[in-house]
């Protein structure tokens, strides 16, 4: 059994052959597509956050109206760059989400991807300390905001409040009981997820490595996963934790299907570069469901995997995403066991 979710990267194009022209396109619309994931026995609506792009930035509005229109769906990020984020006023949206939706965030982190502008968070009010990265200044971030998500007090109260306050310190309000453990860390690398694993994050494995290691991707992420789990293990945490992958699939079942996404059966994987080092890109899967399942059961890094994210071309609409994600959980996941 696999949970089975969308990642939308939400853009939106002033174009006529586009569904979302509008920011306020690709917001209802999103919202719209968690309903309709939800109606078709999806699992979870996952959102990529960017600033200063034609694209989603601000989740926790999106999140928080997602979860109001739903009921049993997850509701999360891939990811939230957290060089941007103030982790205090973070974890405020975040547990106001959390509490609207019942509980079912599923909070996708991470030290962010190039952005359309130079250091776009010094615009937000961030800079590294002396000494620290960008990376570092993300990592940092992140911890603070892991620490607020426990819930013990640490500000002093006043001691003439406007109103009353409960005994000791002060936590940050509202808190959401068991979203700590909902928190997870988009890794690029083997290395980053034995870090994520050791800090007690939920592992979030996106279809590119920024690294290549000379064998397909799916081997080399199913090994990220792995070691993402000895080294879990080693750290003594208590509980278990989850880990997603995410990949472009699309059954080939209608004309419509074959005029999109037809030469998508040529897909590879591919080596670049990103950030100034070599990367490895995930291949996409298009082919009938029968071809897709044979396909499918070989990819090493979904086996590995409890929780897998379907990038959804957006801009095509709500209706027709619908009908993707339906096609994947009624003519794919039964024969390859995820339901």
């Amino acid at each position: 059994m696999k949970k089975i979710g969308f990642l939308s990267f939400g853009h939106w194009t002033p174009h006529p052959q586009s569904a979302t022209q509008s920011a306020a396109d690709v917001l209802l619309q999103s919202i719209e597509l968690a309903v309709a994931a939800e109606e078709v026995g999806a699992d979870g609506a996952y959102f990529r956050v960017h600033h200063f792009a034609r694209q989603l930035a601000s989740p926790f509005p999106l999140l928080a109206a997602a979860g109001a229109r739903t009921s049993r769906i997850e509701l999360g990020t891939g990811v939230i760059d957290m060089r941007y984020e103030n982790p205090l006023y973070m974890a405020e949206d975040a547990g106001a989400a959390d509490l609207i939706s019942g509980g079912r965030l599923q909070l996708g982190v991470s030290r962010g991807s190039p952005e359309q502008v130079v250091d776009g968070y010094r615009y937000f009010g961030h800079d590294p300390r002396e000494g620290e990265t960008h990376a570092d200044m993300a990592r940092r971030h992140t911890a603070r905001f892991l620490e607020v998500l426990e819930g013990e007090g640490f500000a002093e109260p006043n001691p003439r409040p406007m109103f009353p306050n409960p005994p000791g310190l002060l936590r940050i309000e509202p808190h959401s009981e068991g979203l700590r453990r909902r928190i997870w860390w988009g890794a690029g690398s083997r290395d980053t997820a034995e870090w994520a694993a050791r800090q007690g994050m939920n592992l979030m494995s996106s279809t590119l490595l920024t690294e290549d290691a000379g064998i397909p991707f799916h081997a080399l992420q199913a090994e990220q996963i792995r070691r993402f789990r000895e080294a879990w293990a080693e750290a003594g945490h208590g509980w278990e934790p989850r880990v997603s992958v995410s990949r472009s699939i699309f059954p080939l079942v209608t004309a419509q299907d074959h005029a999109y996404f037809g030469l998508e059966r040529r897909s590879t994987d591919q080596v670049g570069i990103i950030d100034g080092g070599r990367a490895t890109f995930g291949k996409a899967y298009a082919a009938e469901p029968d071809e897709l399942v044979r396909q499918l059961a070989q990819d090493e890094a979904i086996a590995e995997a409890d929780t897998l994210l379907i990038t959804v071309p957006n801009q095509l609409g709500v209706d027709y995403n619908a009908h993707v994600l339906r096609s994947i959980v009624e003519d794919v996941a039964p024969a390859l066991g995820w339901r």
